[in-house]
């Protein structure tokens, strides 16, 4: 399926298309028994729904796709509002990849309603996903906070932790936010001396995920261990360790269609080769 962004929507305003619709950080969905989908209609108000402000994201295969906010909870029969991690997995991929633009960009159209310089109005800006201060002119974009994320091998296995901070038990590569004035490479020397305690090097570029929780965009790598022991920042890491590809399946580890699944199977689906090259 091919999507094309757009800011603007055509005229054909009664065309129907996909509605990306949120209340809070949930979005509307169609429930079919165990699966759900995005609702497909012209105009929400045709279902009884009003949204308070909506945005146009462009044509997936042609047809249109919007996003709105909506601030009465109620929910036509036959629909739920559903978080967006609840959607990974039962959405069809497209689909989920969209429902997070939608977050992201309803959440910024939200949260600046109001120049942050000044406190006036804004305004949309023509032809840009933008918006501009109606007195003092400065415009705001849809914020996107980079962060890396890495595989790290050393003598066929891979290095797996275990967040303090997730309530969910499940072991992972490593992974953390860029700083500013720094580049990726940087944040991923960094990031893994500062969890756990070793330094590594031949980093190589992976691939890239948005992540809408609430505003990410991962950056993925694979790295080879390159010196020192096992320290963990007690804050941080619950538990970490080098895992061979017998031992990864009997954990808990990230579900399908999550960059950190892919460097992992990535890693198993060549261990003994997997210091020595990219994807």
């Amino acid at each position: 399926m091919k999507f094309h962004p757009a800011v603007a929507r055509p005229p054909d305003r009664d065309r129907e298309g996909w509605w990306f619709l949120f209340h809070g950080d949930r979005l509307l969905v169609e429930t079919r028994g165990e699966t759900a989908g995005i609702p497909f209609f012209a105009d929400p108000a045709d279902r009884g729904i009003v949204p308070v402000r909506t945005q146009y994201l462009g044509t997936l295969d042609g047809l249109a796709c919007c996003a709105g906010e909506i601030e009465d909870p109620a929910v036509p029969d036959g629909a739920a509002l559903r978080s967006l991690r609840s959607l990974l997995g039962i959405l069809p991929e497209e689909r989920f990849v969209l429902a997070g633009r939608a977050f992201q960009i309803v959440d910024w159209e939200r949260t600046h309603r109001f120049c942050g310089k000044c406190g006036m109005p804004t305004v949309p800006v023509e032809g840009e996903r933008a918006k501009a201060c109606a007195r003092c002119g400065i415009q705001f974009y849809p914020r996107v906070a980079p962060a890396v994320i890495v595989a790290v091998v050393r003598d066929g296995k891979i290095l797996l932790a275990r967040s303090r901070r997730s309530s969910a038990v499940f072991y992972s590569v490593l992974a953390g936010f860029v700083e500013a004035g720094e580049t990726f490479e940087e944040c991923v020397r960094r990031e893994i001396r500062e969890e756990v305690g070793i330094e590594v090097a031949g980093l190589r570029y992976f691939g890239s995920q948005p992540w809408p929780f609430p505003h990410n965009l991962m950056v993925g790598f694979t790295a080879d261990y390159a010196g020192g022991d096992l320290v963990l920042e007690e804050k941080e890491i619950a538990q970490a360790g080098w895992f061979d590809a017998r031992e990864v399946p009997r954990l808990q580890i990230p579900r399908r269609g999550t960059i950190a699944r892919e460097l992992i199977d990535w890693f198993l689906a060549n261990p003994a080769g997997a210091g020595r090259g990219g994807k």
